[in-house]
């Protein structure tokens, strides 16, 4: 063979090589092999901070999509892209503006979790998820961090807005759809916070501690559901510990709960987390450390090299995190817009807030508003509405339309002379916020994301008879904010101000003296004490933190246009020590979600409860499971919520299937306008080996929207497994023998019908020995 001849085979042969070591979907295990170990550390650890803040880290994500969370490292010698993770969970969140171009990059900022959920509409929550997915892949992100999926355990956590219910059922339901419809576009989701992450206040080093029965149940449950039926990307593992380990460093839940036992196969990445033990987290099957420091690559390295961890746990990590890059639009080449079609999404975002919103009180059918033109608009929320909360969840969107600017558009005529003076207050409380805000960068500066709500102004009561004589109704708003970072107080907070409360006090009073109604409309994004006030106003409408379009919104459900049919996912307390968890949750601590830091980073930290470990002792006797089975009042019960029609439910029917029973139950409008209605199915169960709650939400089916008369058969397929509970003293999952009651109800104190089920044979699910407290957790006695 003559040296021409042999060179040409050599090429060819070394081409052949290159091009066979570029990253495929098909050749992810060569891809593995022909990695050096410094390089499987640049997967593994991110590429640093994303342009969170004006002073935040320069990262790669700052060239990709300015403003995203994180992204993961190249490897151009192998034709492996970085790829780009954006915070959620009510929108893309991404730098609006971008230097050297007057275009702008706003995305559409659509209703929170609590919103979202009280649809009980999984079609159109799905929708949502499909619009909200439409910009993730438009903006050139590969990975939602969303949706935020932590159980309501206690009312004061920062994030509830973030979350979806008390009832883990119900999350997982709504979550599912959710990421169904992200996914749909072919980008990726990040169920968070896995898992027990059911505070703010020292959120990084936090030790959750729960026995075994009640994290399966109550806190997990839902994240198996949305693993099993969604197969989300990824899974963002949490700060918090629980039962003694950082769950980012715990295999029992990372690999021998979410893998082995529920089958999962996609990618679990941490949640924005300091330098921790990385050869810990490896080895728990924590597949991406984001944001990512160079110091975790030098860790890394080191730790392989003395053996602390191995190459195969590495190698694993890296085959998982390739495996979610061949699947990513950046690695498929997508060519991306950077224009999502914002003006139907904002539609999507009215129509879904709307839905959303919970009608608490309607007495003497003050609403719809029919025969009132002229509004007293009070409250200084009305003239600055809250779209979502604060912190990684608020997101850079173009606009929020305000409640008077809804009214106007609905034909109603609001007083001039009030918004005047609201308008003047609230530059000084602006300026006055901005004043005693300290300056602050890096991570505090992404935890103080959005706007507070501001102080709300006293009103005197001959401002307040004025307005009477010039107007037909008088609307006042209420309005929270929260966030990422903190939790939320009792004063001030989740009761009213005193300021807020004589304001309610003297408008009632003053239009009611006129004969004039009066509507609150409650601008939050948690609940709030009720029970002390609810007796003021003629009408409260629950409107939540709704999106931008959120004074639309409104104004559709006072006027008639749209008629209310969200429900509550969540028990509205008398007071805030009714709630079984008050005593084990840090409502009196001055603290936020930076405490334990040095714990976090492996210092000591004295142990403080209710801050540095928080006791489950309320078990799985969490939200109606609680007030429900002890018959305690409420000032609203869970899935409670009027409309401005009636319905009917007739022909309960259960039948046998294969693997459980169907549901079915014929709702009928029995009203005046057209409307949908939520249909809740609860279970009570027989006790066999466990003491159990009064009854439990396994099913829920939403009618479309009937006309008066009209009716509609819903259908609800429930499983024998979705009934079982978690026998923590033998490990397994049971579903007792015997007679069941299915109910359907309106809300869980409003039943309407129900029908029998009998379970001839009891059902067991294995499950594995792990997770257990290093002490069991004495719980409170439930009769």
């Amino acid at each position: 063979m003559n040296k021409k001849l042999i060179l040409f085979v050599a090429t060819a042969l070394s081409f052949g090589v290159a091009q066979a070591q570029k990253l495929s979907p098909n050749n992810v295990d060569e891809i593995v092999k022909a990695l050096t170990l410094e390089e499987k550390a640049d997967l593994i650890v991110g590429a640093g901070w994303g342009s969170m803040t004006a002073g935040a880290m320069t990262a790669s994500s700052e060239v990709l999509v300015p403003g995203a969370a994180g992204t993961t490292n190249p490897i151009e010698r192998l034709g492996i892209p970085a790829t780009v993770l954006s915070d959620g969970p009510a929108g893309v969140r991404i730098s609006p503006t971008r230097k050297g171009t007057d275009k702008t990059f706003y995305a559409t900022g659509f209703p929170v979790g609590t919103s979202l959920a009280s649809t009980w509409n999984t079609e159109l929550v799905e929708q949502v998820g499909k619009a909200m997915g439409n910009e993730v892949l438009e903006y050139g992100i590969d990975v939602l961090l969303a949706p935020g999926m932590n159980i309501h355990r206690n009312p004061l956590n920062g994030r509830n807005f973030e979350y979806y219910s008390e009832d883990p059922f119900l999350t997982g339901k709504i979550a599912t759809a959710y990421t169904n419809g992200i996914q749909s576009n072919g980008v990726g989701v990040s169920v968070k916070h896995f898992a027990a992450n059911s505070q703010e206040t020292n959120r990084m080093a936090a030790d959750s501690r729960l026995n075994q029965r009640a994290l399966r149940e109550i806190y997990l449950k839902a994240f198996e559901m949305v693993v099993k039926d969604a197969n989300p990307w990824t899974v963002m593992s949490s700060y918090n510990k629980i039962n003694g380990k950082f769950t980012q460093q715990d295999r029992e839940l990372l690999t021998d709960l979410l893998r082995t036992e529920w089958g999962y196969k996609g990618l679990v990445v941490t949640d924005w987390t300091m330098v921790r033990d990385i050869a810990a987290q490896v080895h728990a099957g924590n597949d991406l450390m984001e944001p990512g420091m160079p110091q975790q690559k030098t860790d890394l390295i080191k730790a392989v090299n003395e053996g602390k961890v191995s190459m195969e746990d590495v190698d694993v990590c890296v085959k998982r995190i390739l495996q979610y890059i061949v699947r990513t639009p950046r690695f498929k080449g997508y060519k991306y817009s950077d224009a999502p079609d914002l003006k139907a999404h904002a539609q999507v975002t009215r129509n879904s807030a709307a839905e959303g919103m919970v009608l608490l009180k309607n007495e003497g059918n003050a609403l719809p508003i029919k025969d009132a033109k002229k509004v007293a608009l009070f409250g200084i929320t009305s003239y600055n509405f809250i779209a979502g909360g604060t912190g990684s969840g608020n997101v850079n969107k173009a606009y929020t339309i305000d409640l008077l600017t809804g009214l106007k558009s609905a034909g109603y005529e609001v007083n001039d002379e009030l918004k005047n003076v609201y308008e003047t207050y609230t530059k000084y409380e602006r300026a006055r916020q901005a004043a005693a805000r300290p300056a602050v960068g890096g991570m505090m500066a992404m935890l103080s994301l959005g706007e507070a709500a501001l102080t709300e102004m006293p009103i005197e009561r001959a401002i307040i008879d004025k307005q009477v004589a010039a107007n037909d109704i008088a609307i006042v708003t209420i309005g929270r904010n929260a966030g990422e970072g903190g939790d939320r107080n009792v004063p001030n907070d989740f009761n009213l101000s005193e300021v807020e409360r004589q304001l309610l006090n003297d408008v009632t009073e003053a239009f009611h003296l006129a004969g004039k109604k009066v509507v609150a409309v409650l601008n939050i994004g948690g609940a709030i004490e009720s029970a002390s006030w609810k007796n003021l106003p003629d009408a409260i409408l629950l409107a939540w933190q709704p999106g931008q379009e959120g004074g639309y919104s409104v104004a559709d459900i006072l006027s008639g246009k749209v008629t209310p049919s969200g429900k509550l996912t969540m028990t509205w307390l008398n007071n805030y020590m009714d709630d079984p968890s008050s005593k084990n949750f840090p409502f009196d601590q001055k603290s936020d979600g930076m405490m334990g830091m040095g714990a976090a980073l492996g210092g000591a930290q004295r142990e403080v409860k209710n801050v540095s470990y928080v006791n489950y002792e309320e078990g799985i006797w969490v939200g109606y499971r609680y007030f429900n089975t002890i018959g305690k009042e409420v000032s609203y019960p869970f899935g409670y919520g009027l409309s401005y029609t009636t319905f009917e439910y007739s022909a309960p029917k259960v039948t046998p299937t294969k693997d459980g029973f169907r549901a079915t139950v014929t709702v009928k409008n029995t009203g005046k306008v057209a409307g949908k209605e939520v249909v809740e199915l609860y279970v009570s169960a027989p006790a066999g080996n466990l003491v159990k709650p009064q009854q439990e939400l396994k099913g829920f089916a939403k009618t479309k929207e009937l006309q008066p008369g009209e009716s509609q058969t819903l259908t609800m397929d429930v499983t024998l497994y979705s009934l079982a509970s978690f026998n923590e003293n033998i490990d397994q999952w049971e579903t007792a023998a015997g007679n069941y009651v299915v109910k359907f109800g309106a809300n869980v104190e409003d039943i309407r019908c129900t029908a029998p089920f009998k379970l001839a044979k009891e059902q067991t699910w294995k499950a594995l020995d792990i997770l257990k407290p290093q002490k069991e957790i004495k719980e409170i006695a439930v009769k």
